[in-house]
């Protein structure tokens, strides 16, 4: 099912709230360089990990920056891609990272994610890590909003290549 089916917006693109962000930082090396391609400067992946010390570069489609037209010279200069990529090409995304090889943790949608015999296959062949959160995480539509305008019926996940020290990690999420 896709993310803007569920909300019946017409597109999906939806924003993570702090809460969900905070989970992945402490298996970040302090003072990385992070890519998030598919952020704008008021993301609050961006805005949180650059409290956090990070150097942040980022990019997002409507700046004229496709992700699957980036250049692979383009991901050398970061040591981590991190962010939320569309809910609609979470496969493509995954299956884009697996080849550029680089560490990554994309925060996606349990619900089908191994299901089709193409993504079966990927993550056979590829070293990942999960990191499961103990609250589903409830998305924003828009930064001005006070509270979040979706609370989808699935958890959401970490996939991660290269962060977490073992396969599955569970981490306590606290929605403030």
């Amino acid at each position: 099912m896709k993310m803007d089916k569920v909300a019946n917006s017409g597109n999906d693109e939806f924003y993570t709230p702090r809460y969900a962000i905070e989970p992945i930082i402490k298996y970040l090396k302090p003072g990385s360089r992070i890519l998030c391609p598919f952020d704008t400067q008021d993301s609050l992946f961006v805005k949180v990990l650059v409290e956090r010390g990070f150097k942040v570069m980022y990019s997002h489609i409507n700046s004229g920056f496709d992700f699957f037209n980036l250049d692979e010279s383009e991901f050398e200069l970061a040591d981590y891609i991190i962010s939320n990529p569309p809910y609609s090409c979470k496969g493509d995304v995954l299956e884009r990272l697996f080849k550029v090889g680089k560490p990554f943790a994309m925060l996606v949608g349990i619900v089908g994610l191994f299901e089709s015999q193409k993504r079966f296959d990927m993550f056979k062949n590829n070293d990942f890590e999960i990191l499961y959160m103990s609250r589903r995480v409830a998305y924003f539509k828009d930064y001005k909003d006070d509270k979040p305008s979706l609370n989808p019926p699935f958890s959401s996940v970490y996939v991660c290549h290269k962060i977490l020290p073992k396969q599955i990690v569970f981490e306590e999420i606290i929605k403030k």
